[in-house]
């Protein structure tokens, strides 16, 4: 191990696994902060519709890169990934433990394996083409033409995230090369350890179905129309996020809330396998753990012993 850098935890995993929870009963043991790597916890008063960990839960331990920007921002992973470099940093100099949690892949990823990002700078001209082209055949068309032209990149995108598929889309044509290809790992920055979190693939499905049922009683459709009334546009990429969209479908009367609910639920579930191609069971430098019974003690000793063993490889 490099001895001059700094232990990194990294706790990743599909949506309702588990993740808020476990990290918060970890960290607060440990002595740690923890640090979003989930894109959709980025925005103010998205809260509900994002499973966002309470006020309450904040105040246990420190969290970090979560309600940073407004709906009309765009907190892209270029933005993201100087910043969270430096809370992790931060953290470590206060002689606290960073975790990184989340289940956006890419946002992961590139800290783990030490992205450098494609050098091509934007063009207004083009996205402004490709998005008024995304109008016409919608979200659905164009991961089809950005798996036509770059499989890899569009099975890395997760979910129904247009901004990051149009800036794919604007590197390869503005290039003439793979956006996948363009991204280079040149390691990571930090000691990592990665856990990830697991459950059976139909309990998963049930414990999606729940909180969504939560997210309702808790009043989702009257945040979405909240941040409507504000003044925030239904185009907005963060409005597109799952749940979200749908809901805004319903209160322009497109359909009805039954159907929005049946959307949300298909959605989240196809969701959960596409961020299984980033974190794969068989990832040899992923630690799992069931979440099917509490597995807080077993990786509480698992993260103890990594720390262990570069006390001892420093010494």
């Amino acid at each position: 191990m490099d001895q001059e850098k700094k232990p990194l935890i990294v706790i990743v995993g599909p949506t309702a696994v588990g993740k808020t929870n476990i990290s918060l009963q970890v960290a607060e043991r440990l002595k740690g902060e923890i640090v979003s790597a989930d894109s959709r916890l980025f925005y103010q008063g998205m809260d509900i519709g994002t499973a966002k960990p309470t006020w309450e839960e904040q105040k246990l331990v420190p969290h970090h890169l979560i309600n940073v920007a407004s709906p009309d921002q765009d907190w892209s992973l270029a933005v993201y990934l100087p910043r969270a470099i430096a809370v992790i940093e931060e953290i470590q100099q206060r002689g606290n433990l960073p975790f990184l949690v989340g289940g956006t892949g890419q946002y992961i990823q590139a800290i783990v394996q030490g992205w450098d990002l494609p050098s091509i700078k934007p063009d207004p001209g083009l996205r402004e083409a490709l998005r008024q082209w995304a109008e016409q055949i919608g979200v659905d068309g164009i991961r089809t033409r950005l798996e036509e032209l770059d499989p890899e990149a569009a099975a890395g995108i997760d979910g129904p995230n247009l901004r990051r598929m149009i800036r794919a889309l604007e590197v390869i044509l503005s290039s003439g090369k793979r956006f996948s290809t363009q991204k280079k790992a040149h390691g990571s920055s930090f000691q990592v350890l990665q856990i990830g979190l697991i459950r059976p693939r139909e309990e998963l499905y049930q414990r999606i179905d729940l909180r969504i049922d939560q997210m309702l009683a808790k009043g989702l459709v009257g945040e979405v129309q909240e941040l409507l009334d504000t003044g925030y546009s239904s185009d907005l990429s963060a409005m597109s996020a799952i749940g979200y969209k749908q809901i805004i479908k319903h209160l322009s009367g497109e359909i009805s809330l039954e159907e929005a609910v049946g959307l949300i639920r298909s959605k989240s579930r196809k969701y959960v396998r596409q961020q299984a191609n980033w974190f794969q069971e068989n990832d040899p430098d992923i630690h799992w753990f069931s979440t099917a019974a509490d597995p807080t003690d077993k990786i509480i000793d698992e993260i103890q012993h990594f720390l262990s063993f570069i006390c001892y490889t420093e010494s």
